[in-house]
């Protein structure tokens, strides 16, 4: 299974465009701060991770600064590329107190 759910904030966004098909495209940049626990220590995490949204949910109207919980899956960049981007195809987002 190839899923995967992350609480981030959108810190770049690329102008709209269009698949060859006429798919709407949306490029992103999210960036995740948390701590998780692992071999029971604490450890801090951050990280950017490039981001893809495709039809009509490219065309909701996403902004910079936006927290969001994204859930899509890992695919690469392209046929010849080993660069990993997230596929988003559901996006919540979240009020931050």
């Amino acid at each position: 299974m190839n899923k995967l759910e992350l609480q981030a904030e959108v810190v770049h966004i690329e102008p709209l465009r269009y698949t060859p098909a006429g798919i709407p495209l949306l490029s992103v940049v999210l960036h995740h701060v948390s701590e998780e626990v692992e071999a029971g220590m604490k450890r801090k995490v951050e990280f950017e991770v490039n981001a893809v949204v495709l039809g009509d949910l490219a065309l909701k109207g996403l902004e910079l600064g936006s927290h969001i919980l994204a859930t899509g899956f890992l695919a690469r960049r392209s046929l010849k590329s080993t660069q990993l981007v997230m596929h988003i195809n559901h996006i919540e987002l979240i009020q931050l107190n």
